[in-house]
């Protein structure tokens, strides 16, 4: 319960306390966080209530989550570019427990995604699509990864399985070109494809969707990245200066 009696989600209780330890130094920036079983013993819920938790943080880029390793504290970015979705999935890890991958291999661009990589509709190019879960049974985002055939076989995206190391880091190793800045463009529509299947809504339950340009210290796209979430599930929040 917060103050006033206003209920407050356990993931939610879990994220603040987190977050008020980074900021008094409990957990400095860089320091691991405590493992999901002591954090499951410590608020006395259930695991998926945890991941819901890490995984909340790690979006808005608070923690770096690394499979096998545990849970980082990351330096809390100060402008809201440095908060957002396309970021997260560029340093996610896919061999987090909440992430399923769906879908790796070569595919037809769709038009939204051809224009931003610059090349003709219907072009094959690179497509890794996975599904982040918020629980064991709610499907919380599709994410839909697009890189040029050519960027794909350098940094290695080619793989079924998922990659054991994050987006950002295969992509600078495997170009050689740093990653420069992101352009991101937000819309509400209804599902298509087989995103409503993917995150168990009806095919006229409307989406947020998050379309994403990757862009390289060369200016070329080397990466679209494709967020897509349940309207009843998210909302979106910015503060900003007047």
């Amino acid at each position: 319960m917060a103050a006033g009696g206003a209920f407050v989600p356990k993931y939610v209780q879990i994220v603040e306390t987190l977050r008020r330890r980074i900021k008094d130094g409990t957990y400095p920036i860089g320091s691991k966080l405590p493992s999901e079983a002591d954090l499951v013993r410590e608020f006395g819920v259930s695991r998926p209530t945890v991941v819901r938790s890490l995984q909340e943080m790690a979006l808005l880029g608070e923690i770096e989550r690394e499979h096998g390793r545990g849970s980082f504290v990351r330096a809390v970015a100060e402008n809201r570019e440095e908060r957002r979705p396309a970021l997260a999935v560029l340093d996610r890890q896919e061999t987090d427990d909440s992430v399923k991958v769906v879908q790796v291999g070569p595919e037809a661009a769709p038009a939204r995604v051809a224009a931003r990589l610059g090349v003709v509709e219907g072009a094959r190019v690179h497509l890794r699509r996975s599904v982040s879960f918020l629980d064991a049974d709610t499907p919380g985002e599709v994410v839909s990864v697009w890189t040029p055939l050519d960027v794909a076989k350098a940094a290695g995206l080619e793989p079924s399985g998922p990659l054991t190391v994050p987006l950002r880091r295969l992509l600078t190793a495997g170009t050689g070109e740093r990653l420069s800045h992101v352009t991101e463009l937000l819309t509400a529509r209804h599902p298509v494809g087989s995103e409503a299947e993917l995150l168990g809504i009806a095919p006229d339950e409307p989406v947020l969707g998050v379309l994403a340009s990757v862009v390289d210290a060369t200016d070329r796209v080397v990466l679209v990245v494709e967020v897509v979430l349940p309207g009843s599930l998210h909302d979106l929040e910015d503060t900003y200066s007047l």
